[in-house]
C-alpha cells in the first residue's frame, strides 16, 4: 500500500491518551534513526507505532518495538513482517481476531478481547533499544496498560517486553523470572505469561515453534475465563 507523504495511518488506538505525538523527541539515537529513514523511505509510517486492537480487551500482549520492514513501514503492530505471520494467525485460532490478515494496515483485520501494546514506541537501530530508550518509554507503556482497564491477562513476547511488563504492572523482576510459558502473579491479582518472541530468527532456528506459541494463548484464554 503506498500512503501519501507525511503518511496517514487509518489505525485508531484503542488508548490514544497514552500515544506518543508523531514526532516524538525524547531519544535522540531513535530521533536520528527515524528521520534517515524517513529521508530513505518517505512513503513509509516511520513514526512510534500506535497500540492496536479492542480497548475492552481483556488479554493484552507486550511486544518490544517495532520491526524496521513490518510495523515502522505499516504502521500497525506486527503488521507487514515474519513476525506478524505467526502472530495473527494464533490470535485467529483462538478467536482473539477476526478478518483475514494479508500484511497490510487497511487489510480490515480486527482484534477481539485483545490488544498489542509495545515496549517501545520507534523503531530502533538492528532491532535493539537500548535500557535508556526502554526506561524513557515506559511511560507510554505505563499509561496504555492503565488506560486498559478490562485487561486481566498480560502476555510478554520476549525478555525486554517481560522485563517492563513486571516493572509496569508492579511486580518484583528478583521474583519474577522470564521463561517460556511461566505464569506471574502481579500484586494487584492479574497475570502475566511469558513467551519467547515471535521473531523470524526464534522460529527458524526452531526456539519457538508454533504449538509451542499457542500452548501461550490457550493457557492466556484460560486465565482468561477463569482457569487456574
Amino acid at each position: 500500500m503506498m500512503l501519501t507523504s507525511p503518511p496517514h495511518n487509518p489505525i485508531i488506538s484503542p488508548v490514544p491518551q497514552s500515544e506518543p505525538p508523531r514526532d516524538c523527541p525524547l531519544c535522540p539515537r531513535l530521533v536520528a534513526f527515524r528521520e534517515a529513514c524517513r529521508a530513505e523511505y518517505p512513503d513509509w509510517w516511520n513514526g512510534p507505532v500506535s497500540a492496536f486492537g479492542d480497548p475492552a480487551a481483556r488479554i493484552v500482549l507486550i511486544g518490544l518495538a517495532p520491526g524496521k520492514h513490518g510495523a515502522n513501514r505499516t504502521g500497525r503492530p506486527f503488521t507487514g513482517d515474519y513476525a506478524g505471520e505467526l502472530l495473527f494467525a494464533t490470535l485467529a485460532k483462538f478467536g482473539l481476531a477476526r478478518g483475514t490478515y494479508e500484511a497490510r494496515v487497511d487489510d480490515g483485520l480486527e482484534l477481539v478481547d485483545c490488544a498489542i501494546l509495545n515496549s517501545v514506541k520507534c523503531l530502533p537501530p538492528q532491532n535493539k533499544p537500548l535500557p535508556a530508550e526502554i526506561r524513557t518509554c515506559r511511560q507510554f507503556l505505563q499509561a496504555g496498560v492503565a488506560a486498559m482497564s478490562q485487561a486481566r491477562v498480560f502476555v510478554a513476547l520476549g525478555q525486554i517486553a517481560h522485563q517492563s511488563a513486571v516493572k509496569v504492572l508492579g511486580g518484583r523482576l528478583p521474583k519474577a523470572r522470564f521463561g517460556h510459558l511461566a505464569e506471574h502473579r502481579m500484586p494487584d491479582g492479574r497475570m502475566l505469561v511469558d513467551s519467547y518472541h515471535c521473531s523470524r530468527y526464534n522460529q527458524n532456528t526452531g526456539r519457538l515453534t508454533a504449538e509451542m506459541f499457542e500452548a501461550v494463548f490457550a493457557r492466556a484464554v484460560a486465565l482468561r475465563d477463569g482457569g487456574g
